[in-house]
């Protein structure tokens, strides 16, 4: 049977693969080693021009049910790694060898033990527990039961202060109209009981900060769970006169990162005067959609809401200066040219890949009122920009995957914004 490779459009072809031979086998130049999580499968990394992939060898039934399900998954606007082929009916000396699916490797990304081992604090438990709540939470709201989750098998970004996470491993999942609380139950216990597992194994490791209990971990994981789920879904009944309610669970869901599609509301059975409310949840990701509407720039989403909030700051600062208010579009572009393009311009060629241009952005902001506060005067950004990439930024860490010949310019304000990571809003 002839080998059977679907790459989808916007990605290599991959032909020039050695498909015939087992994945730990291959030896191509276009192979890199990179830090990576525990993995039950064998996974090679292989970089091209479109960018750096990920190879993961697996019987051909999970394969295709896993590109099935991180397509769906993505379209939903769920945070998934993107499936870009995938390669069945594979044969060595007419012996057949397992499938492999391909997708693209998450730019910024991190596992989990790689974050431990660089900043082991304790904002970085909270970011990660919420980071990971918010994944369940949004896999669960479309009807996908993981089935497997852990931190081994999810991804990280930074998001200004906080953590995103990426599903990445979907073979053992399920889809369903909609979940039952006894399926989100056994993801739940699933995840609580892994987690702890992983972090009992970084602490025999001396990587867990100290006084982090991996049980408590796995009971905050839940805690949190049940509030945003309950904020998200939960019906209400209230007194008909009783509006303000109604304005605070939406203001409560849009704090969340979520937007609200529809309220039902129904009277009681019993012909009292009390309402009962459902909510009809759309995507996430509101703050991110407006700022690539706005700026063009893809961000996570607490990076996006940094963003939004100096655009307005500075959209404020602008109109008080001309005594007039002007239109939206030409302050976000004043905002793109004079703040955001002006501070990653100071940032030397060299040091990129250290961190993305938002995420740049946000820590330069921090990091700017913090020295303000603590000198107790005013100071041009710029200033503070600078004592960023020289007391922070110069010191870090690279966390974007390149090779030696790759090299990440500054922007250049004739020609547009960086380029950034192709995981749209």
């Amino acid at each position: 049977m002839a080998l059977h490779l679907f790459a989808r459009t916007g990605h290599p072809d991959f032909l020039d693969l050695p498909w015939d031979e087992p994945l730990d086998e291959w030896d191509d130049p276009r192979l890199v080693d990179i830090p990576a999580g525990l993995h039950r499968h064998v996974v090679r990394f292989v970089r091209y021009d479109q960018g750096l992939y990920v190879f993961k060898e697996l019987p051909k039934r999970y394969a295709e049910r896993e590109y099935r399900f991180l397509t769906f998954l993505r379209e939903e606007g769920v945070p998934v790694v993107k499936a870009a082929g995938v390669a069945t009916d594979r044969h060595r000396d007419g012996e057949p060898l397992e499938s492999v699916i391909i997708t693209k490797h998450l730019p910024y990304s991190l596992p989990y033990r790689l974050l431990f081992s660089r900043r082991s604090t304790h904002d970085l438990v909270d970011s990660m527990l919420d980071a990971l709540v918010d994944l369940l939470v949004r896999i669960h709201l479309v009807g996908f039961m993981w089935g497997d989750c852990s931190l081994s098998n999810t991804l990280f970004r930074r998001d200004a202060r906080r953590l995103a996470a990426y599903l990445v491993d979907t073979e053992t999942g399920e889809l369903h109209p909609n979940l039952t609380d006894g399926q989100r139950g056994y993801d739940l216990d699933l995840a609580m009981e892994r987690t702890a597992g992983e972090l009992l194994d970084l602490e025999a490791q001396g990587l867990v900060p100290d006084g982090l209990d991996p049980v408590w971990f796995g009971d905050q994981l839940l805690e949190r769970y049940t509030h945003t789920w309950d904020v998200l879904t939960a019906q209400e009944t209230f007194a008909a006169s009783d509006r303000d309610r109604i304005r605070a669970r939406l203001n409560a869901v849009n704090a969340l990162g979520y937007d609200v599609g529809e309220v039902e509301v129904s009277a009681e059975d019993s012909g009292a005067e009390k309402l009962r409310m459902a909510l009809h949840v759309v995507e996430p990701n509101r703050h991110r959609r407006l700022l690539f509407e706005r700026t063009g720039l893809r961000a996570e989403e607490s990076q996006a809401r940094v963003l939004l909030a100096d655009i307005d700051g500075y959209g404020a600062w602008l109109n008080e200066t001309y005594g007039h208010d002007l239109p939206r579009d030409v302050l976000d572009r004043r905002w793109y040219q004079d703040s955001y393009l002006n501070a990653l311009s100071r940032v030397p060629d060299d040091l990129w890949g250290r961190r993305e241009g938002p995420q740049i952005f946000a820590e330069s902001l921090d990091h700017w009122h913090w020295i303000m506060g603590e000198q107790g005067r005013e100071m041009p950004f710029e200033e503070g920009v600078d004592d960023y990439v020289r007391e922070i930024l110069a010191p870090a860490e690279v966390e974007e995957v390149v090779s030696a010949e790759d090299a990440f310019t500054a922007p250049d304000p004739e020609t547009g914004p960086l380029p950034m990571p192709d995981e749209g809003p």
